[in-house]
């Protein structure tokens, strides 16, 4: 094999969920691309990976220090929705039933891997919180151990604020399903028929 297409190959299975079959065949579907095309890729992913930033009120990717989402004043500023990863967001925004703000954790509580609540953006939450905007928090992370001990976390943070409503989405969504691999039919009614988090003593 040339070395050129063996490193571009090498390079491509880097990639999650691209095996070294998959990354041969993308490498020749780029040779067969024409020059300028091939130049709009790699100018995109240069510009995205230098040039994007993280939102200073939720965390989510932006082009700007406060994201087009944090930025609308159409939206329902009142509702708070937790999610795990950007990816979670851009589940339940393709559902078009949620209108409200977003506060993008960055992952979830798991000391296996050795992530501690201090390394995920809590604080965002809680500072969103103390405006004394919000009204309701949903907490749509995943149905999974690692989710529930960040469910458990959230709800002991949130406890200073008992005037806002904390729910959670509905458990139509399986245990251990990543919600970014939900279908939007089931992101949709789990929101829709989220549940009141009971136990807030």
């Amino acid at each position: 094999m040339s070395k050129l297409l063996d490193n571009v190959v090498n390079d491509l299975s880097r990639l999650p969920g691209v095996g070294r079959r998959t990354a041969l065949r993308l490498a020749m579907h780029i040779l067969k691309m024409e020059r300028p095309d091939v130049e709009s890729l790699t100018d995109s992913i240069s510009a995205f990976r230098t040039r994007i930033c993280r939102c200073a009120q939720c965390n989510n990717l932006s082009d700007n220090e406060v994201c087009d989402i944090c930025l609308d004043h159409m939206r329902d500023r009142s509702t708070l929705c937790v999610v795990e990863q950007v990816s979670d967001l851009l589940s339940i925004e393709k559902t078009h039933q949620y209108n409200g703000l977003y506060c993008v954790l960055g992952g979830v509580i798991s000391p296996m891997q050795g992530i501690a609540p201090s390394d995920l953006r809590i604080d965002l939450l809680l500072d969103r919180i103390a405006l004394g905007e919000v009204k309701e928090v949903i907490i749509a992370i995943s149905a999974s151990v690692e989710g529930e001990t960040t469910l458990f976390y959230l709800m002991n943070s949130l406890r200073r604020f008992p005037h806002v409503k904390i729910t959670t989405i509905a458990r139509g969504i399986g245990f251990g399903d990543e919600l970014e691999y939900v279908d939007e039919h089931t992101i949709t009614q789990a929101l829709m028929n989220r549940r009141e988090v009971a136990d807030r003593q």
